[in-house]
């Protein structure tokens, strides 16, 4: 039963990555999961509730856990390695679709037209990247105490920094895939610039 659940939100999440939201019907997930109508209507209320099933596994969930699992006196190398570990969970997660073409680019665009139509959804979202900022407000002060990281920095301006690094990753500039090894060379070297 559970097994069938998570067969239908990644056939789902396939196909609106590859469509779009607004382009893909029930009669379109029917076809494409092998289903009847009925079947994803037993697991979900209607496409808008599969959908955010989707946004919510793919996209909140992985980045929540992640979060969640930062130690309390986690310094900026531990915020690096929880941040990156969120990003190699979706990039996992493409990788088990079978259509290998969909990559950050596609998602990343229904993401954004998933906030925009389910605010919900958005405030999640931003309730994630206020706590990211806090996260790393809290790495820099925890390397600050421990005579890490010089004292100089204005710790609000360099959280905002780190938060911000795997955005400028985000695809455009003809990139259709996140470069995993540049965002780890770009933390580090930002780590290494407030090194004292």
């Amino acid at each position: 039963m559970k097994d069938r659940k998570e067969y239908i939100i990644r056939k789902a999440m396939e196909l609106y990555a590859t469509k779009g939201y607004q382009n893909v019907s029930i009669t379109d997930l029917q076809f494409a999961l092998d289903i009847g109508r009925g079947t994803i209507y037993y697991y979900f209320k209607d496409q808008d509730e599969l959908f955010l099933k989707c946004m919510e596994r793919y996209f909140i969930e992985p980045k929540q856990r992640a979060l969640n699992n930062v130690p309390e006196d986690a310094g900026i190398d531990k915020m690096i390695d929880s941040i990156e570990e969120y990003l190699h969970s979706l990039e996992e997660a493409l990788l088990t679709f079978d259509n290998k073409a969909i990559n950050t680019s596609n998602v990343n665009g229904l993401m954004f037209s998933a906030y925009s139509k389910f605010p919900a959804l958005h405030r999640k979202a931003q309730r994630l990247a206020l706590k990211e900022l806090e996260l790393w407000r809290k790495a820099i002060y925890t390397d600050q105490r421990a005579g890490l990281v010089r004292d100089d920095i204005d710790r609000e301006e360099v959280a905002l920094m780190f938060t911000h690094v795997k955005n400028t990753f985000d695809p455009g500039l003809g990139q259709t895939q996140m470069d995993f090894s540049l965002l780890q060379k770009t933390y580090s070297e930002l780590h290494h610039l407030l090194k004292k």
